[in-house]
């Protein structure tokens, strides 16, 4: 018999992978690099090369231009869309929202949300949809905004982003609905008793005490304000956050946890200017927004325990099963 010799292997076809397109910047720029990469390895080697960065900087991480979620894992780099954009952080630096042009960048992203393509607007629900696949308590820090766009996705797409079954989706989109429902009843309550506070400042006189008090302080106040209008530069919200805090009543409940965070981190007086507020006004909607903040973490904190909880009851059956065999002995 003829012992036939094999030639050079051959690749099997699950060891080839497909180039993904993508695009990559640097933190606080607005120039950005198209690439093709196989893996999250060969993207991190190419950034280094094409972003010039300093190999004394290591280690380099890729996170998501649009939210900052950090990227490491070639399975979920795999999912990603084509054309997703890339920061590149190297060393301890940390990712910042459109921070770049010295606290402006929310006037461009105005401009920017305004001509968001259809393929921006399937990136960002998506996106906020992973969050949820990875952990459900999430629904607490989510905006208004955001909870609107999930309840809005067609309910097929949304179960084959999510891995779950159609009748699942409509169970979690309806949740959804439900906190919406529940902020704007918050938000409501909220108003009648501004109202409700409003009518006894009147019947009591508060109101023209309160006149007389800002009377005699109002050049200082002047003075406040003018001390105040240098560091407007500084503002960093977006518009779209500073336009909730004008128009909306309760504006504390619309905005997401990300956001409640920066407002309560913004300087009091450079907030005071953007909104064109009194610093009293300011500080009280800081406030706010750092209880509302405090409040959701809260719950998610509870969440967590009854996890918590219900994993160590999961663990009892094992032992549960004893004394049934010790009955099943006698017999």
């Amino acid at each position: 018999m003829t012992e036939v010799v094999g030639g050079p292997s051959v690749p099997e076809p699950s060891e080839i992978r497909a180039l993904k397109q993508c695009l990559l910047c640097r933190n606080h720029s607005r120039e950005q690099h198209g690439v093709a990469a196989s893996c999250l390895e060969e993207l991190r080697s190419k950034a280094c090369d094409i972003l010039a960065i300093d190999k004394s900087l290591a280690p380099v991480t890729l996170v998501l231009a649009e939210d900052g979620t950090i990227v490491d894992d070639d399975d979920y780099f795999l999912c990603l869309p084509a054309n997703t954009k890339f920061v590149a952080l190297a060393g301890n630096e940390k990712w910042a929202y459109n921070n770049s042009d010295g606290g402006t960048a929310w006037i461009t992203q105005e401009s920017f949300d305004g001509d968001e393509t259809d393929s921006g607007a399937g990136l960002k629900w998506k996106n906020v949809a992973r969050q949820l696949k990875e952990d459900l308590s999430s629904i607490i820090l989510l905006s208004e905004e955001d909870l609107q766009m999930l309840i809005d996705v067609p309910c097929s797409e949304l179960a084959q982003e999510l891995s779950q079954s159609r009748v699942a989706v409509q169970g979690l989109q309806n949740t959804l609905q439900q906190v919406l429902d529940q902020r704007e009843e918050a938000r409501q309550s909220k108003q009648l008793l501004e109202l409700y506070l409003r009518a006894l400042e009147k019947e009591g006189s508060i109101l023209l005490k309160q006149q007389e008090s800002k009377a005699g302080v109002g050049d200082e106040r002047d003075a406040v304000d003018t001390g105040i209008g240098e560091s407007s530069s500084e503002i960093a919200l977006t518009s779209q956050i500073l336009n909730a805090l004008k128009e909306k009543p309760a504006p504390e409940l619309s905005l997401s946890s990300k956001d409640l965070e920066l407002v309560a981190k913004e300087d009091p007086k450079a907030l005071a200017v953007a909104l064109n507020w009194d610093i009293k006004k300011t500080e009280a909607v800081q406030q706010t927004c750092n209880q509302e903040l405090s409040l959701r973490l809260q719950q998610v904190q509870s969440l967590y325990s009854l996890r918590s909880i219900s994993a160590r009851r999961s663990s009892l059956p094992g032992e549960v099963q004893n004394p049934k065999q010790a009955r099943r002995d006698p017999t």
